[in-house]
């Protein structure tokens, strides 16, 4: 199966994920992509027969589907490829690596030997960035009450919602889940540190794609009664040196808005404070469909193929 040019299937490559990411690898060298004619994208015998000549398998499926490759890849046994899961099905699956490259300083190592790894979530990838340096540095307490507000992109939600905002123009702005069961939560729980289950409140807005995540704080109620200053510097050393995460300073403005890094695979992170009133803001700031997903997935496909960070 393996070769000199390692070759690569995006099962569910005509959503918006997988043509991201498909973009992404026909720009790069090195990469064989297969394909299967639209007629025979959900036969399974057909995806499971060019699963076995691939080295990796990425799935940009629903849940249930995603499950239904990761068999139909396992029946292959030996003849098994990688694969790199961009569903939500396996993020909190211990015997899945969840592919945040930056999370760990190991964590690039557990990604690139790992046979099944799963991408993260956009809203997670911001929240996790901010709270887990804070919470390992002993800033945040796991069972802090923490709430998460973010805004995205209409093109996260699907097809239905890019097809409601092309044709009718909007809403503007919509808040949503507001039955406080969304389904990044377990993993922003888990790997961001918390013992303590956050409140998350997520919206939409009327234009493609960019993301903000913020999380406000209390300054007088953590530990040791830190300055945002202490903070920001937390979060700087323990991103020193990232390539594709950058610890900002501040823009000098007081606003921050959000499709700035469209097209990137950055992500940035901010710490707004008012010392007068003991308050800061953590916001963070990527593209949805970038560092929030194909930029991201691409990333760690280059790690577990071993072809180098890439841009």
């Amino acid at each position: 199966m393996a070769s000199n040019q390692p070759s690569v299937f995006i099962d569910g490559e005509a959503g918006t994920t997988g043509l991201g990411i498909r973009t992404r690898l026909e720009m790069m060298t090195g990469i064989g992509l297969r394909s299967l004619p639209a007629s025979r994208r959900k036969d399974p015998s057909a995806r499971q027969d060019v699963m076995a000549v691939c080295d990796l398998v990425v799935l940009c499926l629903p849940d249930d589907a995603a499950r239904e490759s990761v068999a139909l890849a396992g029946a292959l046994g030996s003849d098994a490829p990688k694969l790199l899961d961009a569903s939500t099905a396996h993020r909190v699956d211990p015997e899945w690596t969840y592919g945040f490259p930056e999370m760990a300083a190991d964590q690039p190592g557990r990604i690139a030997v790992s046979r099944r790894v799963s991408n993260p979530g956009c809203y997670p990838t911001g929240a996790i960035g901010l709270l887990r340096p804070l919470v390992q540095a002993g800033l945040v307490p796991p069972d802090h009450p923490i709430t998460i507000s973010a805004v995205s992109g209409y093109s996260g939600g699907g097809r239905a919602m890019i097809e409601a905002h092309h044709r009718d123009g909007g809403p503007a702005f919509e808040l949503y889940a507001l039955g406080l069961e969304h389904k990044h939560v377990p993993e922003i729980q888990l790997y961001g540190g918390l013992s303590r289950r956050p409140i998350f409140m997520p919206s939409v807005g009327h234009y493609h794609q960019g993301m903000l995540v913020s999380v406000p704080l209390y300054l007088d109620d953590l530990p040791g009664r830190p300055t945002g200053a202490d903070l920001r510097e937390a979060l700087r050393v323990f991103y020193d040196g990232s390539e594709h995460v950058k610890v900002m300073a501040g823009n000098g403005k007081g606003t921050l808005e959000p499709e700035a890094l469209n097209g990137t695979n950055r992500l940035e992170l901010y710490v707004w404070e008012n010392e007068a009133r003991r308050h800061a803001v953590l916001v963070a700031r990527l593209d949805s469909l970038g560092k929030g997903a194909s930029g991201a997935a691409v990333q760690n496909l280059r790690l577990m193929l071993d072809l180098g960070p890439g841009a």
